[in-house]
């Protein structure tokens, strides 16, 4: 919860300041409240979004992942390692997180707090605004209800009402009021400051939100002036002088369009303004890579990522679904369902109504076993032993079990450097059977501390010292933590020798990891080098950005046959980057071969994959040649698409007498709703002009 929070503060953080610097002083007033409202719901929405992986900019491999084993141990967790300062105990371990684990769930308790208080008072404005709306007198204009009140209140609205006293204003005033605030209710302003309270229900804590929400409000304020303006029977002189008579320092609710005092300075300066230029515009085009490089930089990818897939390889190892089927709950004493199959004995253990763990004995294990007969019998091992009480009947049994742990084992353990506190955790080292000479084994081969959350997996995984030993011969510095992904994902000597040979001299065990996981062999990396060598200097090159291309590739399916494709057509040096974003889209040589036809013989490879995200289709290219349009640069059939311009669109501009048309005007009329239909209502109007532009520049003004 609190990362999804902080990552949506951040957007509504970047996007007002980018509102602050490029947008605020604009004229474009309609505009400005899409983007406010489009941001603040985006800023919610975004973090939810997953991206495709070889768009993500978050690390895809993590360099060193830790497998620890926790009770219960039915799963493998995978974390990335911390490299410790010093040599701590596991006291002081568990001491310390334990206090940040305190201060995390303090602070999350804080922000719910905040939340509720925020959402009562939301809730509180709301209800009075109601009861305010429906206890008093209302008068009713069409869809409008005006109530009269008796304080000393600026006017303002909510939904279809409006809220002023009558008595404090002259005639012409009066009229000028309601006005205003049937602009509100017609353009459902209310709409937009219940959304921006909303967000400061669950963004209580941000500055930013707040100041979202002011910006939001002046916008709106800024809007229904310009729209008072605008009226044949109100002149803007005597408009402004009217808002200094109105405003008044005692504010309305916050869920209220109103006349605030603060802001009238603002909309006086705003109203004397000159007009953006139509041009301007090309500053809220910048909003969209903004929104798309926090979704690169921050969005968990859509393709899961290579600690997740390794987590499945491990939970698809055999051993550990047979030997870590044990959880906390399991008590040292309770009940036992047991079946032999073979020379196996599969228990299982029952502490309670809810509480199941099983695990798998080797039958010679278990002395004594009574058959057809009440009796005992006892599995004993180096943590402990397991004493049965029950009988068999062919097959099957049942009956009562106790754990009794061997103390002098937890002492043993302890002088290793490995404490066991609980009886709980001997009896997880006692299903496993995990010995104090595995632990001396470890440290032998160098791994000096070790501890319990560590050994579980190693042991469960059965990594002993003849695979160390030959790890080790290849990659003398691995982590004891890497240990554990390597053995789950069947990484030893050999593959490591085979990836060192496709060209990756210094591998890491965190590339390697990724590599395996994605089912990476050395036959695919160099067929993919063979087939796409961007450094004809150095084909043995290797760098992180090279590794993820690979581990990218391989996600998307891009192989030898598919590279060679796109070679036949001439395209001989695409880069690794640009072949990913290819293939994510689906570019096909059959895609490239219609354009060909078209007469593109040579379109850039980064044209290619804006052409195919919007769609841009030979056919599309083909409507256009038969209007007349021979050769369309591929960035204008992109401006375009993205326009949904038609050669039909570019035909009616040229029946209004727009005879020499460039592409460009054409864009921007339909950036900026200048549509033929606009054109024909202003001509009706007596605004006839021969220049696209002028027609644009008058949208601009008009709005909508």
């Amino acid at each position: 919860m609190i990362p999804y929070i902080l990552y949506t503060a951040l957007i509504l953080a970047a996007c007002l300041v980018f509102y602050k610097l490029l947008l605020q002083k604009e004229t474009f007033f309609h505009l400005n409240r899409y983007v406010l409202l489009s941001c603040m719901i985006m800023a919610f929405i975004l973090p939810l979004v997953p991206i495709p992986q070889q768009l993500s900019l978050r690390k895809t491999a993590v360099e060193k992942p830790v497998v620890v084993a926790k009770v219960p141990v039915n799963k493998i967790e995978t974390t990335k390692s911390i490299v410790q300062p010093a040599e701590p105990t596991v006291v002081e371990q568990t001491k310390e997180t334990f206090k940040i684990e305190s201060v995390v769930q303090w602070l999350v308790y804080l922000y719910w707090f905040g939340v509720i208080v925020f959402a009562l008072n939301f809730l509180m404005q709301v209800v009075l605004l109601l009861y305010r709306a429906y206890s008093k007198s209302v008068i009713q204009d069409g869809k409008f209800r005006i109530i009269e009140i008796t304080d000393d209140k600026a006017p303002c609205s909510f939904a279809n009402n409006i809220f002023i006293n009558p008595e404090k204003y002259e005639w012409e005033i009066y009229n000028q009021i309601l006005l205003h605030e049937k602009i509100h209710i017609e353009q459902k302003h209310t709409i937009d400051l219940l959304l921006a309270e909303m967000v400061l229900i669950f963004q209580w804590f941000n500055p930013f939100a707040w100041q979202w929400r002011k910006a939001l409000e002046i916008n709106l304020e800024f809007l229904t002036d310009d729209q008072m303006l605008q009226q044949e029977t109100v002149e803007k002189e005597s408009y402004q002088f009217s808002l200094l008579k109105v405003a008044a320092p005692q504010f309305p609710l916050s869920l209220t369009t109103n006349y605030n005092q603060s802001l009238l300075k603002k909309r006086i300066i705003m109203m004397n303004s000159k007009k953006s230029n139509v041009h301007t515009t090309w500053k809220y085009f910048f909003l969209l890579p903004i929104l798309v490089l926090f979704a690169c930089l921050f969005n968990q990818p859509a393709a899961q990522s290579q600690n997740l897939k390794t987590l499945n390889a491990l939970d698809s190892q055999e051993n550990l679904k047979e030997n870590l089927d044990i959880k906390s709950e399991m008590k040292t004493e309770g009940d036992w369902f047991a079946t032999i199959k073979g020379n196996t004995v599969e228990i299982n253990f029952k502490s309670n109504e809810t509480d199941n763990s099983s695990s798998t004995f080797q039958l010679s294990e278990l002395a004594n076993i009574p058959r057809d007969k009440q009796g005992t019998f006892t599995l004993a091992r180096e943590a402990g032993t397991m004493s049965f009480d029950g009988k068999f009947e062919g097959n099957k049994g049942m009956g009562t079990y106790k754990f009794i742990p061997n103390k002098e084992y937890s002492a043993a353990m302890l002088k290793e450097g490995v404490v066991i506190k609980k009886d709980i955790d001997l009896i997880v080292f006692f299903m496993i059977n995990i010995k104090v000479s595995y632990v001396q084994m470890l440290k032998k081969n160098g791994y000096t501390y070790i501890d319990k959350d560590q050994l579980i997996p190693l042991a469960a995984l059965n990594i002993d010292e003849a695979y160390i030993t030959s790890i080790k011969q290849v990659l003398p510095d691995i982590d004891l933590d890497n240990l554990v992904p390597f053995k789950s994902l069947d990484i030893d000597k050999a593959f490591i020798e085979e990836i060192r040979k496709a060209g990756y001299k210094d591998v890491s065990p965190g590339k390697l990891i990724a590599l395996k996981s994605q089912g990476i062999d050395g036959k695919y990396i160099t067929d993919v080098r063979n087939s796409n060598k961007e450094d004809k200097g150095d084909n043995n090159k290797n760098s992180d950005d090279e590794d993820d291309d690979i581990i990218a590739f391989k996600a998307l399916n891009v192989d030898q046959e598919y590279i060679n494709s796109f070679k036949k057509l001439g395209y001989n040096n695409i880069s690794n980057s640009d072949l990913i974003a290819m293939k994510s889209l689906n570019v096909t040589p059959e895609y490239i071969s219609g354009f060909q036809k078209a007469g593109y013989k040579d379109i850039q490879a980064d044209d290619l994959i804006a052409m195919k995200s919007l769609n841009v289709t030979p056919e599309y290219v083909t409507e256009f040649q038969k209007a007349g349009y021979k050769k369309i640069n591929p960035s204008d059939l992109v401006a375009l698409k993205s326009q949904n311009i038609t050669p039909d669109l570019m035909q009616q501009y040229k029946d209004l007498g727009f005879t020499d048309l460039a592409i460009d005007d054409v864009i921007g009329a339909k950036a900026t709703g200048t549509t033929p239909s606009f054109i024909k209502s202003m001509r009706g109007k007596g605004h006839d002009f021969k220049d696209l532009d002028k027609y644009i520049e008058l949208k601009a003004v008009l709005g909508n």
